[in-house]
């Protein structure tokens, strides 16, 4: 039930073949998860903001959006499309003005993320099909987490496909299911949070953010975690610095991690692995259950 994937690059040599190894990593967990797949790249903060929104419209959402936006934030946007998503550039600071302005603009837009590194696509289809849609292997960057889903709690969408992105910078791919998601839904929307599926994973990233908001860090945020989420998960976290990994206690969900000194890597199996450079030389481990794993530049 469902693969993932993440990336987290050591040896800045390795950053412009960031997409080309995950797309590589991705195809490998095609059979884990063959009805949609997405994932999340991290590149150097070059001190701009970045929106990525999709649409079921693109042909008709995306031109002289741009231009529209920055008339609307007064302040300098550009816009790149890749297919059904497109990526907005502006200043940080006009950020809070953009996001709140776009639903005006083009009320039928998916915001799929945003912050200062992130970037996420996401589709219905088979795994190597929407890396190959996005142009993954193209990408450059420091990090990245990917995902292939196999629905069983939700129905195959766009957005009920991974990762789920609740907070700047932050995103989060799940094996799994939790079966008190709606309980903590509803805390977390009395406490202002707002979702846009009815996934139980995104209630899981809306957990983390909510607690990192809140001032705790991922490894604090994924502890927090562990005491308030009920089931069966292996989750994946991307911040705007690293990535963290946490299994449930009973950690039936399968996992596998490597370290080398160039990059540390996770895969629901080792095939997802088995594609990296200098991978016969790696230290290959299970994470342990209950047990917090992240790492930071």
């Amino acid at each position: 039930m469902c693969g993932i994937i993440g990336l987290f690059l050591k040896d800045p040599a390795l950053e412009p073949r960031l997409g080309a190894l995950m797309a590589d990593m991705l195809a490998q967990m095609s059979e884990r998860g063959p009805d949609s797949a997405g994932f999340a790249v991290y590149s150097g903060d070059g001190g701009a903001a970045r929106i990525t929104l999709r649409s079921d419209r693109p042909a008709e959402d995306f031109p002289l959006l741009d231009q529209a936006l920055a008339e609307a934030i007064s302040a300098p946007v550009s816009l790149t499309r890749r297919e059904t998503h497109a990526v907005l550039t502006l200043p940080a600071a006009a950020l809070p003005a953009a996001r709140a302005a776009l639903s005006g603009l083009r009320p039928g837009l998916s915001v799929m993320s945003w912050g200062d590194a992130i970037e996420i696509y996401k589709e219905v289809g088979l795994p190597r099909a929407v890396a190959s849609r996005f142009g993954l292997a193209s990408m450059q960057g420091t990090h990245g987490i990917g995902h292939t889903r196999m629905a069983t709690e939700s129905a195959v969408t766009t957005m009920g496909a991974h990762p789920f992105s609740t907070g700047p910078d932050q995103c989060l791919v799940h094996n799994g299911s939790l079966s008190n998601h709606n309980a903590v839904r509803r805390d977390l929307r009395r406490a202002g949070m707002t979702f846009a599926t009815d996934n139980d994973s995104e209630v899981a990233a809306a957990f983390l953010s909510a607690r990192m908001a809140e001032g705790a860090d991922l490894g604090q945020a994924l502890e927090d975690a562990l005491a308030h989420l009920d089931g069966f998960y292996t989750f994946v976290v991307g911040t705007k610095d690293g990535f963290g990994v946490l299994r449930d206690p009973i950690a039936c969900k399968p996992a596998v991690m490597a370290e080398t000194d160039a990059y540390v890597a996770f895969g629901s199996e080792f095939r997802a692995l088995a594609v990296l450079p200098g991978i016969e030389a790696a230290r290959v481990w299970e994470p342990e259950p209950a047990t917090v794993y992240f790492w930071s530049r």
